[in-house]
Order: C-alpha cells, then sequence, then structure tokens
C-alpha cells in the first residue's frame, strides 16, 4: 500500500514520529512517536493546510512516498469504537489514548483511522516502534509545488 506526507525538507529523508511526539497530536500523546500518513496526496495537504494558510505554507515542503508492504496488519477500527469526540477541533485527551493504547500493545504496526479534515478519507498511523517498521520505507520524495490558484 502506498501512502504520503508532506514534510519540511530536513525531516524528509526518515520516517520516525518524533515530531509528533515532541507536541503530541491527535492520536497520540506528547511523548509517544507516531506517523502521521495520508492515503492520497490531496489529503495529505489538507491534514497540512487546517493548521496554516495555503499563502504561508513553507517553500521546503516535499511530498514523501511511503510503501507499506500489503502483508503488515493493519487495523482499522470500526467507528463505533472511536472515543468521542475523535474528529472535533479542538481535540480532546481521548483519541491521544486511543492511539496511544495502539502504539504501547504493539498488536499492528498500521492504524486507519478516518480524517477529521475530509470525511470520507483516511490516514494511515505508523508506529516507528513496532517490530515490522522497519519493512516500511520511504519510496520517493519529489519537491510539492501548490498551485498558485490556491494562494488567493
Amino acid at each position: 500500500m502506498i501512502v504520503f506526507r508532506l514534510s519540511r525538507r530536513k525531516f524528509s529523508n526518515h520516517l520516525s514520529g518524533i515530531g509528533a511526539s515532541l507536541y503530541g497530536a491527535r492520536w497520540n500523546p506528547k511523548g509517544l512517536e507516531m506517523v502521521y500518513t495520508s492515503e492520497s496526496r490531496a489529503l495529505a495537504l489538507a491534514e497540512i493546510a487546517v493548521h496554516l494558510s495555503f499563502a504561508i505554507i513553507p517553500a521546503d515542503y516535499l511530498m514523501v512516498t511511503v510503501d507499506i508492504p500489503d502483508h503488515l496488519t493493519v487495523y482499522q477500527p470500526e467507528m463505533a469504537l472511536l472515543p468521542a469526540g475523535w474528529d472535533e477541533f479542538p481535540y480532546n485527551e481521548e483519541p491521544q489514548l486511543f492511539g496511544r493504547d495502539f502504539l504501547l500493545l504493539k498488536e499492528a504496526c498500521v492504524m486507519k483511522v478516518p480524517s477529521a479534515v475530509v470525511k470520507g478519507d483516511y490516514n494511515y498511523l505508523i508506529n516507528p516502534s513496532h517490530p515490522d517498521f522497519k519493512r516500511i520505507r520511504i519510496i520517493d520524495i519529489c519537491d510539492f509545488i501548490l498551485d498558485r490558484r490556491l494562494l488567493k
């Protein structure tokens, strides 16, 4: 399976989850590493754009293409199992605790979760401390040029 992430140039050559660990995010508390990826380039952009205006998205963003081998187990929780408020902004602590449990249990290396930004699309969260993480690899890194019409 191919997934995508927009990344600043200086962080684009490796997958670590350190950034998510430093600040925490929707699905992980501060102190736990998680790599956030999206099912499409467009969703990867949307996930960044909700935090920054298109006009101030840094020019050094690169599109990183990641290969998750098809034989790896992907955990996809049923919607009914997702914590209340998982898609709210600002997000609450419940999705972080849900993600924490995923990371610590290590039953799967990847978790497929619905996007809070684009309903009907999905993000793939990767656990860098899972033994199968070493099988996931970056297969392409390219410049990401935003269409000028989005800057208006």
